[in-house]
């Protein structure tokens, strides 16, 4: 690894789009609404109102449905192109939330004789040369000092030689993952160092995020808590050093944590607290909206960007796509791990600043040196998908629509007869009526 040193600039503001008030779009929050909140919302607590349960949901979705397809004349409807035009500004909406997520696919090279040859070789490099001897040295290297730590929690008492032991066997578990990757990692700023009512905050792109940092500096992380083998570093290893896991479809896990977070940010004895405010990972081209936990506690906030080299391998780890095993594989079976991390200088929240606004400037300061694009999405988006949520909707909707059109064609079959009667005089007002009844009957029996 090559650490180098550079002197971070002032943070630049917010770009506009990021500021934009766009709250009739789903997954946007006013920055006003927010603010007006902010007394009543716990940190990391982001519900807007009340629950509704899916019944509620469903009448309210077919209440607004109705209105808007219950139009007096279907000639109207038929013209009226809104509707269209506001499903395909939908569509454009979801797709600039979607690119957040989409793994880069590299551009084919060995599209030739000349060059396939040389890409078969290296196919046999990395997966029957390197893979074998990373995953071997991996192996020996990273039990071990699995054994260790366990046998240094059980059987020294707690002090601060044993979390200082604690950390430098965290410390070498990471180096040997990065060695394991071939990671070559530069670092640039001063290196983080221990201190009160301080907290640093970072881009997330992977689990890999924490264990980079974690092989320059230990660090305490809030991060949602994963199952299997995971679950078992996460509870056993990592929750010695004050590491606060939850669930994020829990929002009573949420408050706890928050609660812990102040209480962990204001020990001084505390190992540096590392939090990803973007709360899911993101597929290190774009930023989404950070959440405002850590920044409303009065703590020091210290930025930390994190920007990976997509030449030799992706680091984005998409949880929804791939098993978190799988990425590893894919990890260790590449030529190297290439990135740069940005140790920024120390913000606090100004005079006036809400801890929106400040959460801003700091994403900004991140965003710049690690190349991002800010979009204002709330990244827990991610994980909500109203169709699995509510499966009655779509049935709902279709319901509606057919009622609406089931009115329309009522109500011309009827217009119809009245038309002939008038022109008919009196005497046809009777064959009228009985034409009216008629035509409803032959419609509803079509339907």
């Amino acid at each position: 690894m090559v650490e180098t040193s550079k002197a971070p600039d002032g943070a630049n503001r917010r770009n506009s789009l990021s500021q934009r008030p766009a709250a009739a779009l789903p997954g946007l929050r006013n920055v006003a609404s927010v603010n007006a909140d902010k007394d009543q919302e716990p940190a990391l607590v982001t519900r807007e109102g009340p629950t509704k349960d899916n019944a509620e949901i469903d009448q309210l979705y077919a209440d607004a449905e109705d209105q808007r397809l219950s139009k007096t004349s279907l000639v109207d409807d038929v013209l009226n192109i809104s509707n269209v035009l506001t499903d395909g500004v939908s569509a454009m909406v979801d797709d600039s939330f979607n690119k957040c997520f989409t793994s880069t696919r590299p551009e084919p090279w060995n599209w030739n004789i000349y060059l396939f040859p040389i890409w078969v070789v290296g196919v046999l490099v990395r997966y029957c040369i390197l893979f074998p001897v990373r995953l071997t040295l991996l192996m020996i290297g990273f039990n071990s000092l699995i054994l260790m730590f366990l046998v240094v929690d059980i059987t020294l008492p707690r002090s601060r030689q044993k979390m200082g032991i604690q950390r430098k066997l965290v410390q070498w578990m990471c180096s040997a993952w990065v060695a394991a990757w071939h990671g070559v990692i530069r670092y640039h700023g001063p290196k983080p160092t221990p201190g009160p009512n301080r907290i640093w905050v970072s881009n997330h792109t992977s689990m890999i995020d924490y264990v980079v940092l974690c092989s320059y500096s230990p660090f305490a992380v809030i991060m949602q808590l994963h199952h299997g083998w995971i679950a078992f570093l996460q509870k056993r290893i990592l929750s010695s050093l004050g590491c606060l896991w939850f669930n994020r479809t829990e929002v009573n896990d949420r408050a706890v944590v928050a609660t812990r977070m102040r209480e962990h940010v204001n020990n001084p004895d505390g190992i540096p607290l590392l939090i990803f405010p973007e709360g899911t990972c993101v597929n290190n081209e774009y930023t989404v909206m950070f959440k405002r936990g850590a920044f409303d506690i009065g703590a020091t906030v210290c930025p930390v960007a994190i920007k990976y080299n997509k030449i030799f391998v992706d680091a984005f780890w998409n949880s929804r796509r791939e098993s978190f095993g799988k990425h590893l594989f894919r990890l260790l079976t590449s030529w190297a791990l290439v990135c740069d991390i940005y140790f920024l200088e120390p913000q606090t929240i100004r005079e006036g600043e809400t801890p929106q606004e400040f959460a801003g400037r700091v994403q900004a300061m991140i965003a710049k040196y690690a190349n991002l694009r800010i979009v204002p999405w709330d990244g827990y988006l991610k994980y909500y998908n109203l169709g699995e949520k509510n499966p009655g909707l779509i049935e709902k909707r279709r319901r509606v629509l057919a009622d609406v059109l089931r009115g329309y064609l009522g109500k011309g079959a009827a217009q119809q007869p009245a038309a002939a009667a008038a022109a008919g005089g009196g005497g046809g007002a009777e064959k009228a009526a009985k034409g009216e009844q008629g035509g409803v009957a032959e419609g509803k029996k079509t339907l």
